[in-house]
């Protein structure tokens, strides 16, 4: 990493050749075409190389270049949806007027989609941090990310017994928590 850090190809390369894998797995959760799963694989080892000297070294390689895969992933999918297939001018009146009566009823429900789930994200925020640092992250890995158990005990240096029974009690602690707000809010 030192090495890679002081601009040397080498050992950055050997750091794509390591973490390739890791990169790809994430990418695939995203997107079905081989291509995309490559452009956002490419994405994410041009960050990593240009943000090289952001890595503080707290956390492992493995776990930063993951954050950096899902981040780029999710921003390729907003972009994309960006992209217009077809314009307005590609419709007649009939199909105007269709697509303006149905954008008018789900704007509204759209709105209380929206709604519901920035309040959902953040009543899952403060759930979590009612948790122990090392509770959360082997929850938020597991069941935010999709990581296996191997995954994380690989990436925390802790024993797969271990992850396991921090996931086990995370999860009973935040059910627990949630519990206590609906009765006092029932």
């Amino acid at each position: 990493m030192q090495k890679a850090s002081a601009q040397d190809d080498a050992a950055f390369a050997e750091i794509v050749s390591r973490y390739s894998p890791r990169v790809f797995r994430v990418a695939s959760r995203f997107f079905r075409q081989r291509s995309l799963v490559e452009e956002a694989a490419q994405e994410v080892f041009l960050k990593a190389f240009t943000q090289l000297e952001s890595f503080e070294g707290r956390g492992a390689l493995e776990g930063w270049l993951t954050r950096i895969a899902t981040n780029t992933c999710l921003n390729m999918i907003r972009a994309s949806k960006r992209r217009p297939e077809m314009t307005a001018a590609d419709l007649n009146e009939e199909q105007m007027d269709w697509l303006g009566h149905k954008q008018s009823m789900l704007a509204g429900e759209e709105h209380r989609s929206t709604e519901n789930r920035v309040v959902a994200a953040d009543l899952a925020e403060r759930l979590l941090e009612t948790l122990s640092a090392e509770d959360r992250l082997a929850v938020t890995m597991i069941d935010g990310e999709g990581a296996s158990v191997k995954e994380v005990a690989n990436t925390t240096g802790w024993s797969e017994s271990k992850v396991k029974v921090r996931a086990f009690r995370a999860r009973k602690r935040l059910r627990e928590a949630m519990d206590k707000l609906l009765k006092r809010a029932g």
